[in-house]
C-alpha cells in the first residue's frame, strides 16, 4: 500500500516541534520525524544565503495531500516553504498503522 511522505524544513527546533504537534493533533499525519543539524545553502531574493534548518518528514496518506497542503499554507513559518512530496510503498503493517492514525 502507498503512503505519502512530505519533506519540509523550518528554521529552528521550536517551529519544527510546533508544526509536528499541530499536524498530529489535526490527524493530518501519523508520524512526523524531526531532524536537526542541517545547514542549507540557497538563493533568496537575488542573494546567496546560508542558514541552519530542521527537516521534518511527515507520514500520511495520499488522499490527505490537499488538506495537508492547505494546513501548511496557514501554519508554515516560511513564505515559500519546501514541500517535497513522495509516494512510498510501505509494508502492509506500516500502511495499516498510518491509515488508522490519520483522519478517516
Amino acid at each position: 500500500m502507498d503512503i505519502l511522505s512530505l519533506t519540509t524544513t523550518v528554521g529552528n527546533l521550536e517551529d519544527a516541534n510546533r508544526l509536528a504537534r499541530a499536524l498530529l493533533a489535526e490527524r493530518l499525519a501519523a508520524c512526523v520525524q524531526v531532524e536537526q543539524g542541517l545547514l542549507s545553502h540557497y538563493r533568496w531574493e537575488g542573494r546567496s544565503c546560508e542558514d541552519p534548518e530542521v527537516r521534518l518528514t511527515v507520514k500520511t496518506l495520499p488522499r490527505l495531500r490537499a488538506a495537508l497542503e492547505a494546513f501548511l499554507a496557514g501554519h508554515h513559518p516560511y513564505d515559500v516553504p519546501q514541500l517535497l512530496w513522495h509516494v512510498d510503498e510501505a509494508s502492509p503493517a506500516y500502511a495499516d498503522w498510518v491509515r488508522g492514525e490519520v483522519r478517516p
